[in-house]
């Protein structure tokens, strides 16, 4: 048996100035289509708290909005637990191919400061993509316990330390920590009392089971124009538009603000493509008059970061919350 080489013809002229064309149009085609390639099936953004919580309220605004300028279902997957970490973890380790991205508070960069050990870096192991609001809390007190300012509650504070109690949404969270910074730079002594979730915390302060709390002003507003509980102070670092008679913290203890801040991450290493049309379209719907209607009733303003920016943003607060949890000695383990 023979194998036989074939040898091809020599190609013509005119084959090698059609191959050519062919060629040309094919590279100038094909950035164009991969650019355009993303997204081409649903995007999950993973939420690592419950359902229903001011990260995941104002999260779902953003979401429903997104579907549509994408063209592709944006799926919210809720995984809460461990303050947040088990669902940060889960997005850490994603394929990192834009399909999967984060969105997170406050809590992105307290939590890991609790823990000794986290399975992830959380500066190192998250793309920044751009922070999307801002929401303060109110310092909220039950008529009850006789005070109506910050400055009446420092001083019976210091009456009576370690005899009055504030309760949070649990250990590590932006309500527990907002609160554990006042008491620290207030200079008191006061016990923190955690609960399983904020609708518990809201429920027993307004029954008087409770007499301290800091919560979303959106959630407790209307109870403190009904008298039903007093908002003493808003934790940022101004007063907000929709309290003006009610001071910030800061008023009374120089220096303090804290805000729950939201925003969008992507695991490590996602291409630039899926981070930048996520960015640009979470952009425009943010300028949506619908959008700010939303916010706005959900107790939260409206911020428009791009990648640089919310990372340098979220370095400094990660540096800001490790102080925190050191002077209070918050950390679990």
């Amino acid at each position: 048996m023979r194998f036989v080489l074939i040898a091809p013809s020599s190609p013509s002229p005119r084959s090698l100035t059609i191959l050519g064309a062919a060629l040309c149009a094919s590279a100038f085609i094909t950035p164009s289509a991969e650019a355009q390639a993303y997204p081409t099936k649903p995007v999950r953004m993973i939420v690592p708290y419950a359902a229903g919580g001011a990260t995941d309220v104002v999260i779902r605004i953003v979401a429903n909005k997104l579907s549509e300028l994408l063209k592709q279902q944006v799926v919210i997957d809720n995984r809460a637990g461990a303050g947040g970490l088990l669902g940060m973890e889960l997005a850490a380790t994603a394929i990192p191919d834009g399909y999967t991205l984060l969105a997170n508070g406050s809590p992105h960069v307290i939590v890991p400061n609790l823990y000794k050990k986290v399975p992830f870096d959380v500066l190192r192991d998250f793309a920044p993509i751009m922070q999307i609001g801002t929401q303060p809390y109110a310092l909220t007190v039950h008529p009850s316990l006789g005070v109506t300012t910050v400055k009446e509650l420092i001083a019976l504070a210091q009456k009576q330390p370690g005899k009055i109690n504030y309760a949070s949404s649990g250990n590590g969270g932006a309500q527990h920590l907002f609160q554990a910074m006042f008491v620290s730079m207030a200079n008191i002594n006061m016990v923190h009392i955690p609960y399983k979730g904020s609708s518990q915390v809201r429920s027993d302060l307004l029954g008087g089971q409770i007499a301290i709390s800091c919560v979303g002003i959106a959630s407790i507003i209307n109870n403190h124009k009904a008298g039903q509980v007093r908002i003493i102070g808003v934790t940022s670092a101004k007063r907000s538009p929709e309290l003006p008679d009610v001071p910030s913290i800061g008023e009374t203890v120089p220096g303090y603000d804290a805000q729950l801040w939201i925003g969008l991450f992507a695991p490590r290493a996602t291409p630039l493509e899926a981070i930048n049309r996520i960015q640009r379209d979470v952009t425009t719907l943010l300028q949506q008059p619908d959008v700010k209607t939303a916010y706005d009733k959900a107790g939260t303003y409206v911020v428009a970061t791009n990648p640089e920016a919310f990372g340098a943003y979220v370095k400094s607060e990660f540096a800001k919350w490790a102080k925190v949890v050191r002077d209070v000695k918050a950390q679990v383990n």
